[in-house]
Order: structure tokens, then C-alpha cells, then sequence
């Protein structure tokens, strides 16, 4: 059953109006309890969020006429184009009281449309430096943070890949997320085809969805392998409730993507104690601090990816190292209580700039 609470003690309103799982949508699953726990009155609204999240109902919304028990104007925190457009017909044509906060993750220049509904914010976010130099419009840069209690090390990583039902005597390398060109999983798989052959001691895992119009993109894939006599070695294992788990099992990640918007894989990877290897997109120069928690390629350069692969499964003790390191950095740096936080004061300084 749904939770469904009284909008009159909602100071913030987190919509979501994409029925789709997509990173917007674990972002808001994943923070609006931290923001509660830190005292602030948070609600969703819109589909495809858990029932135990504290949702207010669309039928209520004639109430944001009205200001909150405090005298204040409520927040309606868009993170779409979908969910800008009618904050700002709530606001500026039936004149609700209303105070719009965007945040933005897109890494390429907007329409004019997008252009257009960014401006009429009150305030902005940027997930990344990167994403803030796109932005023609003052903005704050909040980084996405990580569950650390959900992603942390594996108390006995042999153990965990015996529980998957992988061979815990084996190294693993990963990459998780959609299975697509824009992914980068061919990159993958060509740099696994190409060092598993010469070390005997290492595994592949590709974990993630495969959706209809990709499908054949995953065919050719699993065909190359095949041809390849690496079948048994480098293996498709789906998409899984208990990602965590298999962050845990692994001993290097590797996120090859071409194009990202943030990225948050090397943060679950460097949670769970895994160092990354990235293509240069998304947040991920950012996030990664080279030679120290991962390493970074130029964008589709499969010749440097095999390269940084083979100089970090050819030494543990570096794996190892850097495993240490990027827990900490995402300890200090990336803790979802961090982002939470730094929300909730923007959510406060856009309050009372109005009030001002």
C-alpha cells in the first residue's frame, strides 16, 4: 500500500514522471530518506517509486496555493524537462506558492526549450563541474553520492563469489549497466578477449539489462566470444536486485562508456573497495583520481583500455592499494549523506533568498 501523507506538512516535493527505472529515478529513491533523516518534510510524487517512500497525491496539489505551517513557500525539486514545465505553469500562470530547484547532469549544449525552462528556475544544481560549464544560468555543483552501509567491501570476497556461484579462486573484472554501444560493453568484451587468453587466473562479468532494440548488439557480442573459445570465461549474468553483491566479488571495474551523463558505477565500485578504470566522460575525471583510486582512457580508445587493464591485473599489490584507497576517497568525498546535505542547504538558500 501506498504511503501517501498529508501535503500540508510537505515542505519539499520531489517529482517523478518517467515510469522507467533510470539513474534519476534510483537518485530520488536513494536520497529522499536520507533527507527525511536529516529533518526535512520530503515527498515524491509520481510512478514508478516505492510505495514505502512518503508520496503526496496530484489531487491535493490545489493546497500550493497555500504556503507551508511556517509561512514559506514550498520547493518542487524537477530533475526533467517533464517535471519542469508544469512547476512553472503551477507558479507563474495559476500562481501557487511554489520554488523551483533544478537539477541538471546533461554534458552537452541544451535546445533552446531546455534553455528556456532552466531559466525560470530558481535555482540550479549541477552534478559535476563538467555539466556546470553547459549551464548559462548561476548554479550550485552537488555530486551524486553513494549508499557506503549498501556498497562497502566484501567481509570475505571469496566467500561472496562462491555465494554467486562464481569460482572464488578466480579475479574478476566487471562492467555493469545497459548493454549498448553507447555503454562501451564491446570495448569490454574486445579488452577481455584480448588479455583473458594470457592470464588463466582471471574471469569476465557483464552485468546489466538488454532491452529489445539491443538485443542484437548483445548477439554479436556473445557470437565474438563464442569465436573467441571464451564463453566459460567471460559471462553475461543479467541485471540483479543485489548489485552490491557483485561489486563486491569483483577485483577490477572497468566503465568503458562513450557517452555519460554522470555515471555512477565507479562510485558503487569504489564503495564496495573495487579501483575503475573510465573512458573520460561523464563525472568520472571527477571522480577517479589517477594513479591512486583508478585510472582514466581518452573516450573509445580500446588500445589504452587493454593497456591500463593488463598494467592492473598483472599486480595485486596495486589492486590491493588502490581497492584501500578508493574506499576512503569515497568515505570523505562521496558519501550520500554528503549530497543529501548539500541539497537541503540549497533547498534553505533558495528559501530564503525569496525571503530577502
Amino acid at each position: 500500500m501506498t504511503n501517501y501523507i498529508n501535503l500540508d506538512d510537505v515542505e519539499v516535493i520531489a517529482p517523478n514522471f518517467k515510469k522507467r527505472l533510470s539513474g534519476v529515478t534510483s537518485t530520488i529513491i536513494q536520497l529522499v530518506p536520507r533527507q527525511r533523516k536529516l529533518g526535512l518534510n520530503i515527498a515524491v510524487c509520481g510512478a514508478g517509486l516505492p510505495a514505502e517512500l512518503p508520496h503526496v497525491r496530484i489531487r491535493d496539489f490545489w493546497k500550493l496555493w497555500f504556503t507551508t505551517k511556517s509561512g514559506d513557500h514550498r520547493i518542487w525539486h524537477a530533475r526533467r524537462n517533464i517535471e519542469m514545465l508544469p512547476a512553472i505553469i503551477m507558479r507563474d500562470l495559476l500562481r501557487m506558492k511554489l520554488k523551483i530547484v533544478f537539477t541538471s547532469a546533461s554534458q552537452r549544449q541544451h535546445k533552446k526549450y531546455t534553455k528556456w525552462l532552466i531559466s525560470k528556475m530558481d535555482s540550479v544544481i549541477a552534478t559535476s563541474h563538467k555539466t556546470a560549464k553547459y549551464l548559462e544560468v548561476p548554479n550550485t555543483v552537488i555530486m551524486h553520492g553513494i549508499d557506503l552501509e549498501r556498497f562497502s567491501p566484501a567481509k570475505n570476497k571469496q566467500d561472496t563469489k562462491r555465494q554467486l556461484g562464481l569460482d572464488p579462486t578466480k579475479k574478476i573484472a566487471g562492467c555493469f549497466g545497459r548493454i549498448r554501444k553507447q555503454k562501451g560493453t564491446d570495448i569490454f568484451v574486445d579488452t577481455m578477449i584480448e588479455i583473458l587468453p594470457q592470464h588463466e587466473n582471471w574471469i569476465a562479468i557483464i552485468a546489466g539489462r538488454t532491452t529489445a532494440e539491443h538485443i542484437d548488439f548483445e548477439k554479436s557480442l556473445k557470437s565474438k566470444i563464442d569465436n573467441a573459445n571464451l564463453a566459460d570465461r567471460i559471462l553475461f549474468v543479467g541485471e540483479h536486485t543485489n548489485i552490491e553483491n557483485w561489486y563486491q566479488a569483483l577485483d577490477l571495474f572497468i566503465a568503458p562508456q562513450r557517452w555519460e551523463g554522470f555515471g555512477l558505477t565507479p562510485l558503487e565500485a569504489g564503495a564496495c573497495g573495487v579501483p575503475t578504470i573510465a573512458a573520460d566522460v561523464g563525472a568520472f575525471s571527477e571522480i577517479i583520481i589517477e594513479n591512486k583510486t583508478g585510472a582514466m582512457t581518452p573516450i573509445n580508445d580500446p588500445e589504452r583500455m587493454i593497456e591500463l587493464t593488463k598494467f592492473y591485473i598483472e599486480d595485486e599489490a596495486l589492486l590491493s592499494k588502490h581497492g584501500k584507497h578508493v574506499r576512503h576517497h569515497m568515505e570523505t568525498e562521496f558519501s550520500l549523506q554528503k549530497e543529501a546535505t548539500a541539497i537541503n542547504n540549497t533547498y534553505q538558500e533558495t528559501s530564503d533568498s525569496f525571503k530577502g
